[in-house]
């Protein structure tokens, strides 16, 4: 009768984890760190009407990011991993909500890894900026360009194309700002730098992050 009843309650439980684990399956992705940033923001009040940094990791961990910008009221929302359709689908959750006053974006790097051609990451783009139009329709766009990570150079060209593209689109777009960190991040020769990044070789340290901040901070709205 004892193991009957444990065998049950091992199918039972065995039931109970499968299908938890399909509805964890079902969820887009990003969606417990966004969970997370909701409950945060519950808990600690986000500034009203900030200047909002969204994108993937290069916004999360921008380097002494709350000191490079203390003259500014900002609020950092960046999720690392993140694709333009990822910050598209989070537009609800972790943009709107706080009705910043000026948007600064980075995403589409890690697009060039499965995109087949820049075209495809400018076609996301637009995706994303026409949903973001849709309730900040005259809310100043600050678009940091895609930069050159050593550790993606097979995917450069792809960069270049795409960054082309978005610059040449946002040209026609009012209250937007295409800020170029791909030339300024290069050496004299035209070549990526190292020693910008941390070892990973993707992601800036506290050196690349000051030249993004220096290209950056003007283009700013002041409170």
């Amino acid at each position: 009768m004892y193991h009957m009843i444990k065998s049950i309650l091992l199918t039972i439980t065995v039931a109970f984890l499968f299908s938890i684990n399909a509805v964890a399956q079902d969820r887009p992705p990003f969606w417990n760190d966004v969970q997370t940033i909701k409950a945060y923001d519950k808990i600690y009040s986000p500034p009203q009407h900030p200047i909002l940094f969204i994108g993937s990791s290069s916004i999360r961990l921008w380097v002494d990011f709350k000191k490079a910008f203390a003259a500014y009221t900002v609020l950092n929302r960046g999720i690392g991993g993140a694709i333009t359709s990822d910050v598209d689908r989070y537009l609800e959750d972790i943009v709107f909500p706080y009705e910043p006053k000026q948007v600064v974006l980075y995403v589409g790097e890690n697009d060039l890894l499965k995109s087949p051609d820049a075209e495809t990451v400018f076609a996301d783009f637009k995706k994303l900026y026409a949903h973001l139009r849709t309730k900040l329709p005259a809310t100043p766009l600050v678009y940091i360009a895609i930069k050159g990570s050593p550790s993606r150079v097979q995917y450069q060209e792809k960069a270049k194309k795409a960054n082309l593209l978005i610059s040449q689109y946002l040209k026609g777009e009012k209250n937007t700002v295409f800020v170029d960190v791909y030339q300024p991040m290069l050496d004299k020769k035209g070549e990526m730098q190292p020693v910008l990044f941390k070892e990973d070789m993707l992601h800036m340290n506290g050196t690349g992050y000051q030249i993004w901040n220096k290209l950056v901070i003007p283009h700013l709205l002041k409170d």
